[in-house]
């Protein structure tokens, strides 16, 4: 995963927040967060979704049983990093991360997965409740 997570965030840094392939025309945004036990800082790409002045990611893992890596992270250090493409480029601040709640989950959720048919494939593939996250801006 890590080559083509690499792959994709080159791209979205050479091309002013643009990407192609599965990703073509999706809100995207590269997540640098905190390693939970090296420290070290970790860029993950992802798709994103508009919450007022928030943005909300997914930590579905493709449906896989375990969240992602980057979950765990912010979870330990929630101070992250955010780079979004916007209309026109990419906009960089620094957020705070917080799961989203439920019932607010659930609903918010149903909604993504109404919308963008992978997410709600995801879920079904998996027991775990995947995870939503906003990201607020500092």
């Amino acid at each position: 995963m890590p080559d083509w997570n690499d792959k994709i965030i080159a791209e979205f840094r050479n091309n002013n927040g643009a990407v192609g392939g599965p990703f073509a025309g999706a809100h995207l945004l590269l997540l640098t967060t905190t390693g939970a036990k090296t420290g070290q800082t970790r860029v993950s790409p992802m798709m994103y979704f508009a919450e007022g002045d928030d943005r909300l990611v997914v930590a579905s893992k493709a449906g896989a049983p375990e969240s992602p890596a980057w979950y765990h992270n912010l979870l330990a250090n929630p101070s992250v990093h955010v780079e979004a493409s916007i209309d026109g480029g990419i906009e960089e601040y620094d957020a705070i991360a917080k799961p989203v709640p439920e019932p607010y989950r659930t609903a918010r959720y149903a909604e993504i997965g109404a919308t963008n048919a992978g997410f709600a494939s995801y879920q079904a593939k998996t027991t775990r409740k995947i995870p939503l996250v906003t990201l607020t801006r500092r």
